[in-house]
């Protein structure tokens, strides 16, 4: 496992050693004993080729997330929205796949979201709070501010991030 740092302050990738001959594959995605961070709460989406999902954020008992790939390819987006940051309104995108096993950190006070690449794609969250249903914020992603370059023009969104707010309404009320 190679943790590959970032210019964000505690977002970082993840390279997982892959192990495989001809039967398949054996990775680690995540050793705690490397992060000092518990994940209570581990969740798994499924998504078609070009759903995007997010940009999501908890605004109380935020979040920190441990995103792996266990099949397919996504596009992978995280917001800080975190006040004191350096890189606070600034994004880092990359891409995980089951290919390349990487993995990203991304800590709490980010904003999350990816687009899926492949015909199917398997996303697994580590999470380190459990979810807050109250305290959850979607900010549109496909708002024109933020000027996220998706990969694909193509994008199956629900409604539910569709109707999300701006980035600009998330500012005011963060």
């Amino acid at each position: 496992m190679k943790i590959i740092k970032t210019n964000f302050k505690d977002l970082i990738v993840v390279k997982n050693i892959s192990h495989r001959d001809n039967r398949g594959y054996f990775k680690e995605l995540i050793r705690e004993n490397n992060f000092k961070i518990k994940f209570p709460f581990i969740v798994m989406s499924y998504s078609k080729k070009n759903v995007v999902r997010g940009l999501h954020l908890q605004t109380k008992e935020a979040q920190g997330k441990f995103v792996s790939v266990i099949k397919g390819k996504i596009f992978d987006v995280s917001l800080d929205l975190r006040k004191n940051s350096k890189t606070f309104g600034k994004y880092f995108t990359t891409y995980i796949d089951e290919k390349n096993s990487n993995s990203i950190y991304i800590p709490p006070g980010f904003a999350h979201g990816f687009q899926a690449l492949d015909k199917e794609n398997y996303v697994v969250y580590n999470c380190t709070k459990y979810r807050n249903k109250n305290s959850e914020v979607s900010i549109n992603p496909i708002d024109k501010i933020l000027k996220i370059k998706w990969p694909n023009k193509t994008k199956i969104i629900s409604e539910k991030d569709k109707k999300a707010m701006s980035y600009e309404h998330v500012l005011k009320i963060l």
